[in-house]
């Protein structure tokens, strides 16, 4: 994927993991999840090797915000796991949380109008 894109772009040609994350939150907690998340992106996720992209999805009832991000490969998005400062954001982060799912995925399939 091109570094220089200013923008998310979803294509079965783009060689990039897809980390799909679905966090129930209590509504009180939506907005400050979806904050949190944007400062720990732009503070600590988008300096380490790898990052693509990230986008946040809130629902309307408020209860659920999903974090669709980009990495260049599945190293790439362990390795963000692992590292000390990025740990010590997420875990901060679980507090506003009621559950998480996370799961790594690859596009398939792409339709356009």
């Amino acid at each position: 994927m091109n570094q220089s894109k200013e923008f998310t772009t979803i294509s079965t040609e783009d060689q990039v993991l897809t980390l799909i994350n679905v966090f129930t939150v209590d509504p009180a907690n939506q907005q400050k999840l979806i904050r949190q998340l944007q400062k720990d992106t732009a503070e600590v996720i988008r300096k380490l090797p790898g990052w693509v992209s990230s986008s946040l999805h809130a629902s309307l009832d408020g209860k659920t915000v999903v974090n669709y991000a980009q990495w260049k490969t599945k190293e790439d998005w362990e390795a963000m796991v692992r590292n000390p400062e990025a740990k010590k954001r997420l875990d901060a982060m679980h507090q506003l949380v009621l559950s998480s799912s996370p799961h790594l995925y690859k596009v398939a399939s792409v339709a356009h109008i």
